[in-house]
């Protein structure tokens, strides 16, 4: 009885040709569920403060007593790769999207950087100075952590590689929602289009196919 190997070997060359030109599996871009952490409560935090509290959100996990919507398992079910961010909010939301499946995660994947300004004998809730952090670091500011050049650099590898997995059936990737706004232009760009929008609340997805 021939191995699985031995019937790849054994292949015709219009067999190969064949899978070679298979078009790609869908990719479905989901955003991670509602984490532990939430960016609404107070205090008030000083620009210290707030980079403590990014820094433990980054590291935190999803708020207890979150399920998957259906909708979301439904579509993601017949997934042959299933990704997320290293991140504990994204993987989480993958294993409760996908409990079947061998998750990969990465920080290919992760959130965009979110430095706050520098300013002093100012004190604002977390969701404010996620607002304030991110138009700052449109605009180049950084602090000690990732730009938005390295970032734009990071979603086109990610794009990369969600095309070059999609090569293998239908895609999944739990990760973040402005890195996954990032992901969008990119994937259009290659020839991808989104046929279902499920904005960008948490748990929402995306999904998009090739279309040549």
């Amino acid at each position: 009885m021939a191995t699985e190997t031995d019937s790849h070997m054994t292949q015709s060359p219009s067999e190969k040709t064949q899978a070679s030109t298979k078009k790609p599996g869908p990719i479905i871009v989901a955003r991670h569920g509602r984490p532990a952490l939430d960016r609404a409560a107070g205090p008030r935090l000083s620009w210290q403060e707030y980079k403590d509290w990014w820094a433990r959100y980054e590291i935190g996990s999803l708020a207890e007593g979150q399920e998957a919507p259906q909708k979301l398992k439904d579509i993601v079910a017949d997934s042959d790769v299933v990704l997320s961010s290293s991140r504990p909010r994204a993987r989480e939301t993958a294993m409760k999207a996908a409990p079947w499946a061998d998750i990969e995660s990465s920080e290919l994947f992760w959130e965009a950087n979110l430095p706050p300004p520098t300013w002093e004998r100012v004190r604002f809730l977390p969701k404010t100075w996620n607002i304030l952090a991110r138009a700052a670091w449109l605009r180049g500011h950084k602090l000690d952590g990732e730009g938005i050049r390295e970032a734009e650099e990071r979603a086109e590898q990610a794009v990369d590689y969600l095309i070059d997995r999609a090569q293998e059936g239908q895609v999944f990737l739990a990760a973040h929602g402005w890195f996954n706004r990032m992901l969008r232009p990119r994937l259009r760009k290659r020839g991808w289009t989104c046929k279902q929008d499920g904005g960008d609340r948490y748990w929402s997805y995306r999904l998009y196919t090739f279309d040549e």
